[in-house]
């Protein structure tokens, strides 16, 4: 039953990463109920094992917070490494190429892309397993440490986003610095719930991408995704139809800080 919570949480995971995906995709790309179908999948599988790999337990609500963080972070980096590295795709329908590029030239060779991206998923578990040492360690670590590691992840996203975006619409000083910043926010809440380092990265990393897609997605609607600015709607419709997904995904959040109520209060 701990499992099959955790595959739970893991799909609503995904949902929630599908949900704003979809929103912002569909008037482009039209709506795919296998495309939508994909993260919720991964997220539950995700959650089923990282579940008792992480000793999390979703009978508490801080336990709830950490997995659907840590799932989250995992589900999305899996997804950014496999259409920046692996999938094949006609790249001219973006307006910011989505596969592995250098300075906006789309780096055509597969096993090019494929060596990249088996060094870039090196590197993520190089660090994971720094991480996991670290926390073998029995200290008391400094707030400045927690919020320095925590916030790894938003670096991450920072350097990689300016790699591929920056070349199409050009460096963003507040965009650069927004994800590090929002990791290292939400690394002091998660240290609140967890001494662990790497969950504190993780879930920190999860809720920054969360919350920024949330931000960018459903405050400024009507403006599209980068990858889409200046393509044409070819679904119109969809700007009418993705409405009935905004209720249940505001739920999603509902949930989130019903859960984090409860864990702080507890």
């Amino acid at each position: 039953m701990i499992i099959f919570a955790g595959a739970m949480i893991g799909l609503l995971a995904g949902l929630h990463a599908a949900t704003w995906g979809m929103y912002k995709d569909a008037p482009h790309e039209g709506f795919s109920h296998r495309k939508y179908a994909r993260s919720p999948l991964l997220g539950a599988a995700l959650g089923a094992v990282s579940q008792p790999l992480i000793g999390l337990n979703p009978a508490h609500a801080g336990d709830v917070l950490l997995l659907f963080g840590v799932v989250y972070a995992v589900e999305r980096a899996l997804a950014e490494i496999y259409k920046t590295f692996v999938r094949n795709e006609d790249q001219s329908k973006y307006f910011i190429p989505m596969q592995l590029h250098v300075l906006g030239t789309v780096v055509q060779s597969r096993w090019a892309r494929l060596g990249a991206g088996a060094l870039y998923m090196a590197l993520l578990l190089g660090l994971v397993g720094y991480l996991s040492l670290l926390d073998q360690e029995e200290v008391t670590r400094p707030v400045l440490t927690v919020l320095l590691f925590g916030s790894l992840g938003g670096w991450i996203s920072a350097f990689g986003g300016a790699w591929k975006d920056a070349p199409s619409e050009g460096f963003q000083v507040l965009k650069f610095f927004r994800s590090p910043v929002l990791a290292a926010i939400f690394a002091w809440v998660a240290a609140g719930l967890t001494d662990s380092l790497l969950l504190v990265t993780l879930a920190a990393t999860g809720y920054t991408v969360a919350g920024t897609e949330t931000y960018k997605t459903f405050f400024f609607p009507s403006k599209p995704r980068g990858k889409f600015a200046g393509m044409p709607v070819h679904y119109p419709e969809m700007l009418r139809r993705r409405q009935r997904f905004v209720l249940p995904y505001a739920a999603l959040w509902g949930g989130l800080f019903i859960a984090a109520f409860e864990a702080f209060h507890d």
